[in-house]
């Protein structure tokens, strides 16, 4: 077999049109991935509005990973939304019972599915507690256990939660004072 100069050019021809593809391929499910992204969030935000009975374009969530559990914080954006605060007051103190007799569906509902840590958290009621507290513009609910098992799982599901609601919060651990 005789390799030509034309042989060669046509080769390489083939093989950068064969990367181009593949490149716009992978553009394009990078492109699909984050409008399904997107539109996951959406969705969670749609569900969450209606669950938690205030708006997430007027609040601000926070996650937060202590040493000995975490925190959940909602607050309204404005220190004039009291109609916000209010309502964030009532469902943060409604989660923190719920969520001490191990029932979370709420959060079930809200990101369509069951997060992580929760089966954990469940077997684990008893040992962990959920305190409500007011804060200037709206709530916070302590999570604190002892148990080595429930801290692993409530940091799994604060974690689920800054990533699904794109808080932009730590997902590592707070060593200091909860």
């Amino acid at each position: 077999m005789r390799i030509t100069l034309k042989w060669v050019t046509s080769l390489f021809i083939i093989m950068m049109m064969s990367q181009i593809a593949s490149a716009q391929s992978q553009s394009r499910q990078q492109h699909d991935h984050s409008q399904g992204e997107n539109k996951r969030h959406e969705q969670v935000n749609e569900r969450g509005d209606h669950a938690m009975g205030f708006s997430h374009t007027k609040t601000a969530h926070h996650f937060l990973l202590k040493s000995d559990g975490g925190i959940i914080e909602v607050m309204a954006i404005s220190g004039a939304d009291t109609a916000s605060r209010d309502q964030i007051r009532r469902h943060l103190k409604h989660i923190a019972q719920m969520f001490s007799e191990g029932d979370f569906s709420a959060p079930m509902f809200i990101h369509a599915q069951t997060p992580p840590g929760v089966e954990t958290m469940k077997r684990s009621k008893a040992e962990i507690k959920y305190q409500y507290e007011e804060t200037d513009r709206g709530a916070r609910v302590r999570i604190t256990t002892a148990n080595a098992e429930a801290v692993k799982a409530v940091h799994e599901f604060l974690r689920f939660q800054i990533q699904d609601h794109k808080t932009g919060d730590s997902l590592e651990v707070d060593k200091g004072q909860s």
